[in-house]
């Protein structure tokens, strides 16, 4: 029996050891100021039990600033900004995971200039696409061998904001599915406004629908850029770059309901904005936010589970400049800040039961990184 014990003991041990292992895909800029030598999208292995990270691979391509891998970690699919020029793209890559090495499929235009966004369903028949000049936004078929087909939807935005040298147009910045994929919600920075759409997988065409009472105003100069949704929770948060806030929603049958508007900020802050990214942790306890400008931290909320509300735990610097995009590992034990201008990834520990972050000293180096995905090693 204690033989037996320890047998499954030793296998249980090396089961969660195999499910710590991910690949830790970085995008970058390879144009622009501090985009020099960047070779466009770089793999590494992720070791979730310590923190390790050791390169893999990389593949060459023109500004992947957003990546999507999708569900099963075969396929991965990355913008390419255009710099305001017409078309912006998204590019298709196989991924072996055996080699961790991408290899490029296809590309298809975006139906609008500088792509800033993209997710792929859980059904992998769906790249939904944020063209940030283009104001608009677009659903491209996937094929079954990861391909992807012209645009089958492109959703026109109009208007403008209170800020008018960033407000002047709608600025689609974001496309993110509901935890349930039953919703998309679109956030446009130019616009100050919030759209939700049905989203149908297995529609051949037209898999996007405008829900009832869909666009949801918010503040004046908040510039909506990002949103997380709860992982079990009805409530969505939603990062406001100008601002620098976080506005907090009641989430059910594709409505948002105003619940909160918070400052991302200390206060007093005075120095410039420029707030970017924003996740949920894994246990739903934490919310986090990355601030730009002169900030350059992560600000903690701690989430009240009964509400939605947030009550703001503390601030971390992001160890570099322009922390544009971070990520939470799947185990919900790590933080990885993307700091463009910094030229660094720098990983942090997450505090289990306050949500701090602790500087672990480890960071890897690159030009311009601005985007994080993971997906598991098997």
């Amino acid at each position: 029996m204690r033989i037996f014990i320890s047998t499954i003991t030793l296998l249980l041990l090396a089961l969660t050891g195999f499910s710590q292992q991910y690949y830790l895909f970085v995008g970058t800029y390879t144009k622009g100021p501090g985009a020099e030598g960047s070779k466009g999208i770089y793999v590494y292995t992720f070791d979730a039990a310590t923190g390790e990270t050791k390169p893999v691979s990389t593949m060459a391509t023109t500004n992947p600033s957003y990546l999507a891998v999708a569900p099963g970690g075969k396929f991965v699919y990355a913008v390419g900004e255009t710099d305001g020029a017409e078309p912006g793209s998204v590019s298709a890559f196989s991924f072996d995971k055996s080699t961790g090495k991408l290899t490029f499929i296809d590309k298809q235009q975006s139906a609008g200039a500088d792509p800033c966004y993209v997710t792929v369903d859980a059904t992998r028949k769906w790249a939904m696409v944020a063209n940030y000049s283009g104001g608009n936004f677009s659903a491209l078929p996937i094929a079954g061998d990861g391909s992807l087909q012209p645009a089958a939807q492109t959703f026109q935005h109009t208007g403008s904001g209170a800020v008018k040298d960033r407000q002047e147009k709608a600025h689609v910045h974001s496309t993110i599915l509901s935890p349930d994929e039953k919703y998309l919600i679109v956030c446009d920075l130019g616009t100050d406004k919030l759209s939700l759409l049905r989203f149908n997988p297995g529609s051949a065409r037209q898999p996007l629908t405008p829900a009832a009472d869909s666009v949801v105003a918010v503040q004046p100069g908040t510039g909506p850029r990002h949103s997380a949704f709860h992982p079990t929770k009805p409530f969505v948060y939603v990062i406001g770059e100008l601002s620098g806030t976080v506005d907090a929603f009641h989430f059910s049958g594709g409505k948002l309901t105003p619940i909160q508007h918070i400052s991302s900020l200390p206060n007093g802050f005075k120095g410039d904005i420029g707030s970017a990214d924003i996740h949920v942790s894994p246990n739903g306890k934490f919310l986090y936010a990355s601030n730009r400008g002169d900030a350059n931290s992560i600000v903690i909320y701690a989430i009240d589970q009964n509400t939605g509300k947030l009550t703001v735990k503390g601030f971390q610097s992001t160890m570099g400049k322009w922390p544009r995009n971070f990520i939470i590992d799947p185990t919900g034990h790590w933080l990885l800040a993307a700091n463009q201008a910094g030229k660094n990834v720098v990983l942090f520990k997450i505090d289990q039961q306050t949500g701090l972050l602790k500087a672990t000293g480890k960071q890897l180096e690159i030009p311009a990184p601005v985007c994080l995905k993971m997906t598991p090693v098997n």
